[in-house]
């Protein structure tokens, strides 16, 4: 069996992974043999361009490290100023600069100089999210005709998003040069496929710009998703039932409403708080009787978009309390710090209400994480934005419009009113849908397309490297 090479901005590091897609590809690498490479983390005045690796718990790891300004450019300027709020259709938030792209650029370059030494003939390659667009063009460029497939773990932006961006041709010519690309949902393929049909409006000159060749690319979705028995068994773990009953002796007879996201704009949490006081101000009953904690761990904090994110939800917290609390009730819990997996699971476990609503999502893994928690014979409900990747998998959560609050609030209150027949028949076909996308099959069918294997057992041909020059 061919080596597996996956390459990622970061490299797993050593301790229990964070989440499933980490325990997943740690699993298919110790199945297929093969390495994980990435940045180490470290910033230095001059890299070393050669990788250095080590030993990670049994998984093979190499490493590069990168400058200062080589990596601001190259992660939280291209990457996370430009793509990130553009693939999430908010181009108000993005901020450009021309000189960022060279330097993400150059980041790939040094990412595909530092891996060339390590690629073996027959080695299938697997490169992930929109950090690492143009490596394999870069790979390509040195002579790797390899198969090299490439997974986006955020949405795929609408056509007129795409043509916001930058440099955006280029980087879907470097798109054509892999074998195959994933996406999480159908509808990303669906706007991945309408650019390519259309391909790209005239230049300010009038002149139309060179099309993309991609009939060497396949494109498909592929869901990913959790362990849901890990899940199920992990919400009964001592450290699980500890965080339960701790929250317990702390809510009395309060339902649970529960939120866990990174602090992002992506995630719609301003909207979210919004809808949870509608819900308080049109139902004096529920006063007393429900309680939301939304747990939101601040990522990027250097980025300015994500400092007045945190600014406004503060002070719409704030205000929400002022609103509504008692001097023995508080309508709301919100703590800027991660949890263990054991202690969600728990929490997980307890809430009547898995409040999911991003505004924008590839996935979200939360719903998945939620629906594995939950208990089979007393489940809680899932409420969905209808926007995120599993929406499309999760037809049974109560799917909302996350910019409407009036429609969240009333899908909260419907939530915590749901019989318990009702709760269970929807958890049975929602947990059904975890187990049908689990993270293992995910890896297992996303693999199986990028290097299928002929009668005779020898990988699929690999790709004429001269072909995609030629359409550059």
């Amino acid at each position: 069996m061919s080596r597996l090479i996956v390459v990622s901005n970061r490299t797993p590091g050593k301790g229990p992974a964070a989440g499933g897609l980490a325990v997943a590809l740690r699993k298919t690498l110790a199945e297929r043999d093969g390495f994980w490479f990435g940045w180490s983390g470290r910033l230095v005045d001059r890299p070393d361009s050669e990788a250095v690796f080590e030993d990670i718990e049994g998984i093979k790891v190499g490493k590069i490290d990168l400058t200062r300004d080589d990596h601001h450019a190259y992660y939280a300027g291209f990457s996370n100023s430009i793509l990130w709020p553009s693939f999430h259709l908010r181009l108000d938030l993005a901020t450009i600069e021309g000189h960022w792209y060279e330097g993400y650029r150059r980041v790939n370059a040094q990412f595909a100089q530092a891996l060339l030494p390590h690629i073996a003939p027959d080695d299938v390659i697997w490169v992930h999210d929109y950090h690492m667009i143009p490596l394999a063009s870069e790979l390509r460029h040195l002579g790797i005709n390899n198969r090299i497939g490439f997974y986006l773990h955020i949405p795929f932006p609408t056509v007129d998003a795409l043509y916001a961006i930058p440099h955006h041709n280029e980087l879907m010519r470097d798109l054509s040069r892999y074998d195959l690309i994933g996406m999480q949902a159908n509808r990303d393929v669906s706007a991945f496929t309408e650019f390519a049909d259309h391909q790209s409006p005239s230049t300010l000159s009038g002149s139309p710009l060179k099309s993309v060749d991609f009939s060497r690319t396949e494109v498909a979705a592929f869901p990913i998703g959790s362990d849901p028995e890990a899940f199920a068994r992990l919400a009964v773990s001592p450290a699980a039932t500890k965080m339960v009953r701790r929250m317990e002796r702390a809510l009395g007879d309060q339902a649970l409403v529960l939120g866990v996201d990174r602090l992002d704009y992506s995630k719609g949490l301003p909207q979210r708080v919004e809808a949870y006081e509608k819900l308080l101000a049109n139902n004096a009953s529920l006063r007393r009787q429900v309680h939301l904690l939304q747990v939101a761990p601040p990522s990027r904090d250097t980025i300015k978009e994500y400092q007045e994110t945190s600014d406004t939800l503060d002070a719409m917290v704030g205000r929400l309390m002022g609103r509504f609390a008692e001097p023995d009730w508080q309508p709301v819990t919100y703590v800027k710090r991660a949890y263990g997996q054991p202690s969600l699971a728990g929490l997980y476990r307890l809430a009547r209400v898995g409040l999911v609503t991003p505004l924008r999502d590839g996935m979200n893994l939360v719903a998945h994480e939620y629906v594995a928690s939950q208990d089979p014979h007393d489940p809680g409900v899932l409420v969905l934005s209808r926007f995120a990747g599993a929406a499309e998998i999760f037809e049974d959560a109560l799917l909302v419009n996350p910019f409407d609050t009036d429609e969240t609030a009333e899908a909260l209150r419907l939530a915590l009113n749901m019989p318990i027949e009702e709760r269970r028949h929807r958890w049975e076909r929602l947990m059904a849908g975890a187990h049908d996308h689990s993270v293992d099959r995910w890896a297992e069918s996303y693999l199986s397309r990028l290097a299928p294997t002929g009668q005779n057992g020898q990988p699929a041909p690999v790709r004429d490297v001269l072909y995609l020059d030629s359409v550059a």
